[in-house]
């Protein structure tokens, strides 16, 4: 995880899109990789903020992928109370190279229970960057944080990376929550539809307007309007035609119409979907 999140990001930031006249949400952010060494309530992330609210994006999903960025999470979900919310975890590829698994792993349970955390995640599975020999520790961590999930009653965000038939498995084996999203959806077609009979909300990021991501369109144009879900993945991913730049909760909008035009959908009509959606996986933001 580590030489993902450490990389160069000193990218130019992507122009703004033309704005959405309906509010709508991004259901993943990884907002303190925008400007990296910030404390939560710095003002920098008040400006992230306030520029995705210029182009109709007023609530973010703070992600954590480790116990110390977890902690950031929930403050920065309680220091910007009107349009913030945090999940916490322990990404896939951090879990089996940390110093003390079980003590971090304490730590996201005490997290889990703050009135702020609405999910737990990106959980998951990772084959891209993690060997065959650290892959048991991998899921190990995933079956304790669905574990968490269930009992504190909060959404479950999956991480899946060249891993899907046994994400899908080990969920069966261990029953999935309530509600579990698929962060960045990446699987094929058939995957969508095992997903969906399941019940799991897919949340497409900008890979969809990738020219290389067939697979992912017909997916999002597959999924029921009740299961779907729009994420930046920020400050990665950033959508056509900014391929490449950094990327902030604001290009949201972009994702969104592509994603539209794919499903045959009004953009305003669509926005307003994911809205709701949002808000009844993660709960009220404010």
């Amino acid at each position: 995880m580590a030489d993902r999140h450490n990389r160069d990001i000193d990218r130019p930031s992507a122009p703004l899109p033309e704005p959405l006249s309906v509010m709508c949400v991004d259901s993943h952010a990884h907002l303190e990789l925008i400007d990296q060494g910030k404390p939560a309530n710095d003002p920098s992330i008040g400006d992230v903020l306030a520029i995705a609210k210029s182009v109709g994006i007023d609530r973010v999903v703070q992600v954590g992928y480790s116990a110390e960025q977890s902690k950031w999470s929930v403050e920065c979900a309680e220091f910007w109370s009107d349009s913030v919310l945090a999940a916490v975890a322990l990404h896939p590829n951090e879990a089996p190279v940390v110093k003390d698994l079980e003590a971090d792993l304490k730590i996201i349970e005490e997290l889990a229970g703050r009135e702020r955390v609405r999910a737990i995640g990106e959980t998951g599975l990772d084959f891209f960057r993690t060997p065959p020999e650290l892959r048991d520790i991998q899921k190990y961590s995933f079956r304790r944080h669905i574990d968490i999930a269930k009992r504190y009653q909060k959404a479950l965000v999956i991480h899946d990376r060249d891993s899907h038939r046994e994400v899908l498995d080990v969920l069966k084996e261990e029953g999935a929550p309530k509600i579990t999203v698929f962060h960045c959806y990446s699987g094929d077609v058939e995957m969508a539809r095992e997903c969906i009979d399941n019940g799991y909300y897919l949340s497409f990021a900008g890979t969809v307007t990738f020219k290389n991501a067939p697979e992912l369109r017909e997916s999002a144009k597959l999924v029921p309007a009740d299961l779907i879900l729009v994420e930046t993945d920020t400050p990665f991913l950033a959508p056509m035609p900014n391929r490449g730049a950094l990327n902030t909760p604001a290009q949201i909008p972009n994702t969104l119409r592509a994603i539209a035009q794919e499903r045959g959908q009004d953009p305003e009509e669509l926005a307003g979907i994911l809205s709701i959606n949002a808000e009844r996986v993660f709960g009220s933001f404010r």
